[in-house]
C-alpha cells in the first residue's frame, strides 16, 4: 500500500529501536450527486465514470475499494493513506471525473456534481456490508429513492443533531 513502509525487525521496531511508521488504514464512505440532483447518468454512462474513476485514482495515489451508484449519485469506498484529507479526495475525484465525463461521454445538458458529499468513517468490520451494499445500488433504488436513502443516512449518522 502506497505511503507504508515495512522493515522485517523485531516486535515492530528498526534496527536503531525506532518505531516504523506510520500504519494507516482509515476506511471512507463518501457519497455526492450530480448538480441539482439531476437523474442524469444512464446506466452505461454511470458504468463508464465508475470505470474511469478506478482508472484514474492510482495517478493520484487514490486507493479505491469500490465505486457505484445511480443516476443520480455515486458511492465510492475509499481507503486512505496517512497524507490525505477527505477534501482533497473527493475534490480530486469530483473534479476529474465531471471534467472527463463532459469530454468523453453524451449529456442532454453539461454533466457535473454538487459541491457537497457526505463521508463517513467504517470500521474493519463492516467492509464487506459496506462494499456489498455499493455493488447492490441499482437494486437498492428500484425500492428507495435518493432522496429517501440520504435522510437515513442523516439520521443514522445523527448529522442532523447539535455538535
Amino acid at each position: 500500500m502506497p505511503g507504508m513502509k515495512r522493515v522485517a525487525t523485531n516486535q515492530g521496531f528498526s534496527p536503531s529501536n525506532q518505531l516504523v511508521m506510520p500504519y494507516v488504514r482509515i476506511l471512507i464512505h463518501c457519497v455526492w450527486a450530480t448538480k441539482d440532483r439531476k437523474p442524469m447518468m444512464s446506466k452505461e454512462n454511470k458504468d463508464a465514470l465508475c470505470k474511469h474513476i478506478k482508472e484514474y485514482a492510482p495517478s493520484k495515489n487514490i486507493h479505491i475499494i469500490n465505486v457505484n451508484g445511480w443516476k443520480d449519485h455515486l458511492h465510492c469506498f475509499i481507503s486512505m493513506s496517512a497524507d490525505q484529507c477527505i477534501a482533497t479526495l473527493m475534490n480530486l475525484i469530483k473534479g476529474e471525473s465531471s471534467f472527463w465525463a463532459n469530454r468523453n461521454l453524451e449529456w442532454n445538458e453539461k454533466f457535473g456534481w454538487q459541491d457537497e458529499y457526505f463521508a463517513v468513517s467504517v470500521s474493519r468490520s463492516h467492509f464487506d456490508v459496506v462494499n456489498k451494499y455499493i455493488d447492490k445500488q441499482e437494486e437498492h433504488h428500484r425500492i428507495k429513492s435518493f432522496r429517501e436513502e440520504y435522510d437515513e443516512f442523516l439520521k443514522y449518522y445523527h448529522f442532523n443533531e447539535d455538535g
